[in-house]
């Protein structure tokens, strides 16, 4: 049995969630044949914009244009990390470029890395060892803004107080 990370539950604007419709996620990436098609179908200009992606509950990597919601992406769905990510060519093959855990909508942890790792080997590409842009997300315990938070500065950008050094943006989530 494979076991899991944390999954994470979307926490944005629900008007987003609301504009979800069935079908509407991202593309399957569930072989390097998927990948491989898929890519052949992105223009060049397409190729030089990162990518909106999620790495659903099923481990499966699903990717859409920048511009979309990573909530689309998902159709929804809880998933085991979101951020951006962009591709490069290297050696005759792709591989990745950049990847972050940028999305405002999940605010995935950075320990969500391993997940990202299993989904990208999965689809035979050559990936960092970790986000190449790591990106911390904090709930305020006293406003219960969300907070990104910079350069390791622990305090909530709108009401001043401390915020936790443990990921608390969805506390009713389970922990893996």
């Amino acid at each position: 049995m494979c076991v899991r990370g944390r999954s994470y539950r979307y926490v944005g604007p629900v008007e987003l969630v609301a504009a979800v419709r069935p079908g509407s996620g991202g593309c399957r990436m569930g072989s390097a044949a998927d990948f491989v098609s898929w890519v052949a179908e992105r223009s060049a200009m397409e190729l030089t914009e990162p990518f909106t992606f999620v790495v659903g509950t099923d481990g499966v990597l699903r990717l859409a244009p920048r511009r979309s919601e990573h909530v689309a992406c998902a159709g929804g769905a809880p998933v085991l990390c979101a951020g951006e990510i962009s591709f490069a060519r290297a050696a005759g093959r792709w591989a990745v470029d950049e990847v972050s855990n940028h999305s405002t909508g999940y605010c995935p942890d950075a320990g969500s890395w391993p997940e990202v790792a299993r989904a990208l080997d999965s689809v035979e590409l050559e990936r960092p060892t970790g986000f190449t842009h790591e990106v911390v997300f904090r709930r305020c315990p006293d406003c219960q803004e969300l907070n990104v938070v910079r350069e390791e500065y622990f305090v909530c950008v709108f009401c001043g107080s401390d915020l936790p050094g443990e990921w608390n943006v969805d506390p009713s989530a389970p922990r893996p």
